[in-house]
């Protein structure tokens, strides 16, 4: 008997799926037919930059086809002689072929990988509402009158990875009137890879649509709010493009009035620390304004390789009215009625914000890219204030009165560019380089004016310019790369910071400089199929607000001032986490953030002369630890039901110069969110959110029980053209809040509430070729987050 054994040679096929803007194709179809070009033999799936491969294949004749929807399916005839790479294979769009097809898919909602979680709201009853309301009913975000946060920190938001330029309040408005219909998702970045700015702590990136074809749509919408006060926005938004350029242009405008009362009370010590005096206001707030936002990106595709943008984001105020009426009764320890005053304010506001980014992409053969990005920021901001306080005596018989007038102004330039280039080592990693340099300038001065006989006297005291000159040079570096069960993703940057600030007046300089090196890093592995693991780590660094560093004393009555600190040092956070996902639906993590220097504006009261001042001021220690649980589950294929809750403690711990203060609270933070598709065509949608936060410690000030809720119900009309919307804002009339400040010689409490319950209902309509799905994005200059509005 004679044996023969053959040994065939197995080859493979590689290669990368792109678009006409030279643009990866993520899960394209990738099949290998036999050579009659009937019989199947394998297949496979692009990854996220478009490349395939297909091993393990004999030597011989095939063809190779691959299609994508809203694209020409591409076939070849191959002939294996060894291991073929195709290069670059270029789909070709079929305008009209989306025209007629009709998607019923329903996408998990929820994503988790270990450094975000991605909400994907495509399809879903949040994408005929607002970008704001999406973010509202995003997982671990919270949205109110102080900005958007994640937990109880502030987040940085992007669009598309580039970050939004407005300050938190400008931020609001845009959001609030810019549709949501183009968003695919929301990533909530709790560990940010190098590429983001150091002080990118915790991250929100909205991802718009990719597009597919070609030509115009555009839209109008109106929003009507009826809260304490009725207000309303309006606008509209155009998209348009071809082979060569996309463009995009939205403008809207805001018309509000916005009301708050508060509560308030402070008990003042004598040098005994024994209750001396015991005030109690009432305070009612509110701000008329009209704003009124533009937004254009443009973009040309000069050739396959290189594209040329530009972004300019413009706000304009040219009404800001903001009125205080404050009632303060004061009594001695014993409770009886000493004395009150009344002190009204009223600001008047004029304010413009424009930024603009000019952007060249360069797109290499081996499907690397480089970018560079060149940034300037204008922002100019003028308050005149006017504040008249009346004194009365213990019989509430009128004694005396006092006035006073202020003139703030500010002006701020942001210059940036950056260069960033990346590089795909192979189908499982990728390497990531990047250099930055920015630079800040702004200008401020405030002048006191006392009414004295009729006559405006300068108060030398409460006058002074300030000028503030920051520079930053940053590099870093990013690699990540996918293998077997693990996952891993490795980053490191660095930065100098450069700080000129100087009181002119006072003659008085406060420099800064550091060099600050920013690690992080994510690993996972797949333990099983429906069971995985992952750790994170990362290091970032908060720069105060320009304001918080004004040495200046902004008046909100002779009582209550807001006090600049130029001496207030950056801060500095250490965030670990380490979590499981099993079971498809379920998610536990650990996490610690160990903060040096954190920051906040603390009321500071002087029990000598009864003023109050909101300070920002660097605490010795914070940290922040705790565990969340979380389950996503879809009990019926138009039901989806998500819930997580976090049970944490927060300690801080300074010393304020009369004594060292420590305090812990933990604290839990839960919430539901129910979103439902209803009718035979899925036309009517409805989402049901529920956030509840416990008792919590804020920075030595303790915040009570805060329930937020909100139910949106939205109908697609007009052949699903038009959409209806109706909104209802806290339903129990629980989100508003109380807060105490209790430690050493400081003891005060508030009671906000905010004009936060209103019924909203809006429409929109859409007109053009309503497949399209826009170019939308914002600037990037992270410089614009630290923009912040005198007090």
């Amino acid at each position: 008997m004679l044996s023969l054994v053959v040994f065939a040679q197995e080859v493979s096929v590689s290669g990368q799926v792109v678009d006409l803007n030279n643009e990866p194709i993520a899960l394209s179809n990738v099949v290998l037919l036999a050579e009659d070009g009937s019989t199947f033999l394998k297949g496979t799936s692009t990854d996220d930059v478009g490349y395939f491969t297909v091993n393990d294949i004999p030597l011989a004749t095939y063809f190779l086809k691959i299609s994508f929807i809203g694209f020409q399916e591409f076939s070849q005839k191959i002939i294996l002689r060894g291991h073929l790479d195709l290069k670059k294979i270029q789909l070709n769009e079929i305008p009209e072929s989306l025209d007629e097809v009709t998607v019923i898919a329903k996408k998990p909602t929820i994503t988790r990988k270990p450094d975000r979680l991605i909400f994907n709201v495509e399809n879903t009853a949040l994408s005929e509402g607002s970008t704001l309301s999406v973010l509202k009913n995003t997982p671990g975000v919270i949205v109110t009158e102080g900005g958007i946060t994640i937990k109880s920190a502030l987040a940085t938001v992007y669009i598309n990875n580039r970050k939004v330029q407005l300050t938190s309040t400008e931020l609001i408005q845009l959001l609030e009137s810019a549709p949501a219909n183009s968003i695919k998702s929301v990533e909530v970045i709790t560990n940010p890879p190098a590429s983001y700015d150091a002080d990118s702590g915790s991250v929100i990136n909205i991802i718009m649509s990719k597009n597919l074809i070609t030509g115009y749509r555009g839209n109008i919408f109106t929003n009507y709010y009826q809260g304490v006060f009725p207000r309303y926005n309006a606008g509209t938004s155009h998209y348009f493009k071809n082979n060569k350029v996309n463009l995009n242009l939205n403008y809207s405008y805001t018309n509000q009035k916005i009301n708050r009362d508060e509560e308030r009370g402070v008990n003042f010590f004598d040098t005994s620390d024994q209750i001396d005096e015991i005030w109690k206001s009432n305070v009612n707030r509110n701000t008329w304004s009209e704003t009124h936002n533009l937004n254009l990106n443009f973009d040309y595709f000069i050739n396959d390789k290189n594209t040329l943008s530009l972004t300019t984001t413009g706000l304009y105020l040219p009404y800001f009215k903001y009125q205080i009426k404050n009632n303060t009764n004061i009594f001695d320890n014993n409770q009886d009625f000493s004395r009150r005053f009344t002190a009204d304010n009223l600001s008047r506001d004029n304010k413009y914000n424009i930024g603009t980014d000019l952007i060249f992409r360069h797109n290499f053969d081996n499907s690397a890219h480089l970018t560079f990005n060149a940034h300037h920021t204008i922002y100019d901001y003028d308050r005149d204030q006017n504040v008249f306080t009346n004194n009365f005596d213990e019989n509430d018989v009128f004694t005396q009165s006092s006035e006073f007038k202020s003139q703030a102004n500010q002006n701020t330039n942001i210059i940036l560019g950056k260069l960033d280039y990346s590089l795909p080592l192979n189908e499982t990693s990728n390497f990531d380089v990047g250099l930055k340099y920015s630079n800040v300038k702004t200008d401020s001065d405030i002048k006191r004016l006392d009414i004295l006989g009729g006559s405006e006297v300068i108060n030398a005291a409460n006058t002074d310019a300030y000028t503030y000159d920051e520079n930053v040079f940053a590099a870093y570096t990013n690699y990540t790369k996918s293998w077997d069960k693990w996952d891993l993703s490795l980053g490191l940057r660095v930065e100098q910071t450069n700080i000129d600030g100087k009181s002119l007046t006072l003659n008085e300089t406060n420099p800064q400089d550091y060099l600050n090196w920013f690690p992080n890093v994510s690993l996972s592995y797949q333990v099983l199929e429906d069971v995985s693991i992952y750790g994170t780590y990362k290091r970032s660094i908060e720069r105060p607000n320009f304001t918080d560093l004004n040495p200046f004393t902004f008046f909100i009555n002779e009582n209550t001032v807001v006090l600049g600190n130029p001496n207030l040092a950056a801060r500095y956070r250490d965030h670990y986490k380490i979590g499981t996902n099993f079971l498809e639906h379920f998610t536990v993590e650990a996490y610690y953030m160990d903060y040096d220097g954190a920051f906040s504006e603390l009321p500071r009261q002087n029990n000598e002369t009864n003023v109050i001042a909101f300070t920002p001021t660097n605490l010795d220690k914070r940290i922040d630890y705790g565990f969340d649980f979380a389950f996503d589950y879809y009990p019926t294929n138009t039901w989806n039901l998500y819930f997580v809750t976090s049970f944490f403690n927060i300690n801080e711990e300074s010393n304020f110069g009369e004594g060292f203060v420590e305090q812990n609270q933990w604290s839990n933070y839960s919430e539901l969110m129910n979103t439902f598709s209803l009718l035979k065509d899925r036309s009517l949608d409805v989402s049901l959110l529920l956030v509840y936060g416990s008792k919590n410690l804020q920075y030595f000030t303790t915040m009570e029980d805060q329930l937020v809720s909100e139910l949106s119900i939205s109908k697609s009309i007009l052949d699903k053209k038009g959409t209806i919307t109706l909104s209802v804002s806290d339903l129990f009339n629980q989100q508003d809040y109380s807060t105490t400040t209790s430690y050493l010689n400081q003891s005060s409490s508030r009671f906000v509430d905010a004009d936060n319950r209103y019924v909203k209902f809006g429409f929109r309509y859409k007109f053009g070729n309503t497949k399209l799905n826009t170019n939308e994005r914002t600037t990037s200059a992270e410089e614009r987050e630290r923009l912040k509005d005198m007090q």
